[in-house]
């Protein structure tokens, strides 16, 4: 059982996992051996989450969500297998609890009354600027 929130636990046996050779410099260690690690959910048939944090899942997910609702996730940092795996788990944890996380409310406040005189005297000090930068008026008699 992965534990995303104290409320949600995903077992294992909904995640896949598949193993390929990275990308990128490395040498011949890269050309020869599977370090990539990527990670298949399907968020749509997963019996473990609840109708709304499917929605949920789906609106704040939808780049790393395909057409058939399988989130798609993988690793690729570290040399070894069993390391991009336990990278892969906890990044795959802290996105589903980042996307359940409640949206903050927010409060609206007023703007203070010194604030906006502060705003008034600075615009009127750079129009006092910009005016004595033009040429001064030539008075001919």
């Amino acid at each position: 059982m992965i534990a995303v929130t104290p409320q949600l636990s995903i077992p294992e046996r909904e995640l896949r996992f598949h193993a390929s050779r990275s990308s990128g410099p490395g040498g011949q260690n890269i050309n020869k051996v599977n370090t990539r690690v990527t990670l298949h959910f399907d968020v749509r048939r997963s019996p473990s989450l609840t109708v709304a944090q499917k929605s949920l899942i789906g609106r704040k997910l939808k780049t790393r969500i395909n057409k058939e609702g399988v989130l798609y996730l993988d690793a690729q940092r570290a040399s070894s297998q069993a390391m991009n795996r336990a990278d892969l788990l906890d990044k795959f944890c802290r996105l589903l609890h980042e996307a359940l996380a409640p949206r903050k409310i927010r409060k609206k406040t007023r703007i203070s009354q010194r604030s906006i005189e502060n705003r008034l005297d600075q615009k009127k000090r750079r129009g006092r600027v910009k005016h004595l930068r033009n040429r001064p008026i030539r008075v001919d008699d």
